[in-house]
């Protein structure tokens, strides 16, 4: 829709839809803005892109007719909303309303990784001999202060490895394996704390206490003393998974008592076989014992 612009010597257009370009424009990129918000926010159902852009389009032409006021037409679209009396708003400001709906905060969900003192360095930087006479600037830079959540991870790891490793060379026990996936399954529970329909990194983390149940499982088994100390070290709860309990149907008591039954009839039509072999071996161990006797029995 074009706005009106005044040129110079010639004078402004008064009248019922006078003084509204501005506001009329505003309101119009504004309503833009808002529309590629909402597009951006719905790009992973591209099926719906066509007929919401429509909608917008249209959206944006009622409004704007609203809004330039009843020498444009807007007389008639607020009117057939509100009934003449001026009472009800427009469904279109309505909508226009919803569209710039202010977004809701969610409250902050405290991290595993609140306790890494800021000042502490990177652990890359921790052991530099020369760290200690570089100025404080170049400390802060490189202090967990300024640092990502990848290098605060790193130091939380190794906090962790630290607490339940058997000698200062040990990387590859089944203790510090657990130390690394719970450090990892806390971080991936924050995550989704934030982000509940990630379904990837829900994934992710149910593969990764799939794993350490595992590696607890063994230790239970092999090493108690160990398994103790390592989840009182990691503050890990841990619980003995459920007995193999198979669900009973109908269909299952029939495919059962079936297969007891085909089990009997084989018994059956088996048994004279059986019943050959047995005296057969019966006969042989017999006429082994009489050998025997007679071979005691005959002098030398």
């Amino acid at each position: 829709m074009s706005v009106r612009r005044e040129q110079p010597g010639v004078p402004a257009r008064r009248g019922p839809s006078a003084g509204t370009g501005r506001s009329t424009r505003s309101a119009l990129d504004t309503l833009d803005a808002l529309g590629a918000r909402h597009a951006r926010a719905k790009w992973r159902r591209p099926w719906r892109r066509g007929r919401e852009g429509s909608a917008m389009l249209a959206l944006r032409a009622a409004l704007g007719r609203c809004l330039a006021g009843p020498a444009r037409g807007g007389a008639a679209v607020l009117g057939s909303a509100r009934g003449g009396d001026g009472a009800v708003c427009s469904p279109f400001i309505q909508a226009a309303r919803w569209y710039a709906r202010p977004v809701r905060r969610r409250k902050d969900i405290p991290s595993h990784l609140d306790d890494l003192p800021p000042t502490m360095l990177k652990k890359d930087y921790a052991n530099v001999p020369i760290i200690n006479s570089v100025d404080d600037v170049v400390k802060r830079l490189l202090s967990l202060e300024m640092a990502s959540q990848k290098e605060k991870m790193k130091i939380k790891i190794q906090q962790l490895v630290e607490k339940v490793r058997r000698s200062p060379n040990d990387n590859g026990s089944s203790e510090v394996q657990v130390a690394v996936l719970t450090a990892k399954i806390r971080t991936y529970e924050e995550h989704l704390q934030r982000h509940p329909k990630d379904k990837n990194n829900r994934r992710r983390m149910l593969m990764a206490m799939d794993r350490r149940n595992k590696l607890l499982a063994y230790l239970r088994r092999v090493r108690y003393d160990t398994f103790e100390n390592t989840c009182k070290q990691l503050n890990i709860q841990y619980t003995l998974p459920p007995p193999y309990c198979r669900r009973i149907t109908k269909r299952w008591l029939v495919k059962k008592a079936f297969c007891i039954k085909v089990f009997q009839e084989v018994q059956k039509l088996k048994a004279p076989q059986r019943l050959k072999e047995r005296r057969e071996r019966q006969a042989r161990a017999r006429a082994a014992k009489e050998a025997a006797a007679q071979h005691e029995g005959t002098p030398v």
